[in-house]
């Protein structure tokens, strides 16, 4: 379904008035199903779309095939990120959390199955929840965002049980390292934060402006994108994209890439960004830039790589950010074609 249209557009006008909004579009958090066969994608009107990329992906694929399945109202504000298990789709918005089922979206039943607020600091504080991570072996859900803490939700009990606090400016970015088990956090202060979550201490922080090498001033100290992999982290936004030896705090490699990048993944051998411009940057670890593949979107905000072992012929790259188009590479050379809302 679309967004509602305000009672005051003229009848004759819906269909502009549609086309504006889509022009108007920017896409912020997508999610693959737990079958790998479909993509979520949700945008700053509160929409998720679902796409069938098994349809899209087909040698007998038409245009209708890029297009939704279906597409519901589920914040009323931008939907900022999202995450699935083998069951739920978990959405973000402002100040809340969403539960889906994924087998009652694939059958176009999209009712929320829970809506949780985490506990603020006052009741009119109705900050963005910037940032959904995953912790398997907790089986916990951890949220951060506008208020600046990262807050830690059981999904058995669906109760909140920690709030980390160290920030003092919003949260942009988490990522997991698993083994330890600890979480990063990155924001618009300038730092990456370490937690270890056996404790619920910060045991780490990361000034990153400070470091000459990766300080650029003129576009501030804010960390927008951050990944993990056992004792490296990458991250970037103001500052340079760099690679980081987590257990010295230092970095190792400088990215020279002078647009602000939004998001990050390591990726086999490779580092692959993005963020303003149109193009998906793969990196060598040593800072060579291997290739920049242009996509349809003149910013992007996210990437998702799809590789559920469980859909191998759906295996992609997908990029959105300031547009209503998704676009997916098949391999990392080239895009292969658009999804869109």
């Amino acid at each position: 379904m679309e967004r509602a249209v305000p009672p005051t557009v003229p009848l004759g006008q819906v269909e502009v008035f549609q086309a504006l909004q889509r022009l108007h579009m920017t896409i912020f958090s997508q999610s693959f199903s737990p079958c790998g066969k479909f993509l979520a994608a949700g945008n700053n009107y509160g929409q998720i779309a679902i796409f069938s990329l098994s349809a899209a992906l087909s040698s007998e694929a038409k245009e209708e095939s890029k297009k939704p399945i279906v597409t519901f109202q589920a914040h009323d504000g931008p939907v900022y990120s999202m995450v699935s298990t083998d069951r739920h789709l978990f959405s973000a918005g402002d100040g809340e959390v969403k539960a889906w089922l994924w087998a009652e979206i694939l059958k176009k039943g999209c009712k929320e199955l829970w809506c949780r607020q985490p506990p603020y600091r006052t009741s009119l504080e109705v900050p963005e929840i910037n940032a959904l991570l995953l912790v398997p072996k907790e089986n916990s859900l951890i949220l951060a965002g506008g208020d600046c803490q990262l807050h830690t939700m059981d999904l058995e009990t669906g109760t909140f049980t920690r709030a980390l606090r160290g920030h003092t400016d919003y949260i942009h970015c988490l990522a997991l390292r698993e083994r330890n088990p600890e979480v990063l956090s990155g924001g618009e202060d300038g730092t990456v934060r370490l937690w270890d979550l056996r404790t619920a201490n910060e045991v780490q922080t990361i000034e990153v402006y400070k470091h000459e090498e990766c300080s650029r001033p003129h576009n501030g100290r804010w960390i927008g994108c951050l990944a993990t992999d056992s004792d490296w982290m990458v991250c970037g936004g103001g500052p340079a994209l760099t690679l980081w030896h987590l257990r010295s705090s230092t970095p190792t490699t400088i990215f020279p890439m002078w647009a602000p990048q939004k998001h990050v993944t390591f990726y086999q051998d490779l580092i692959l960004s993005a963020g303003q411009g149109p193009c998906v940057n793969q990196w060598q670890l040593s800072g060579e830039l291997k290739a920049q593949v242009p996509g349809s979107s003149p910013g992007l905000l996210s990437l998702s790589l799809n590789q559920q072992p469980a859909a191998p012929e759906c295996k992609v790259l997908t990029a959105a950010g300031n547009s209503c188009r998704v676009d997916v590479f098949t391999n990392l050379g080239y895009r292969a074609f658009s999804l869109s809302f």
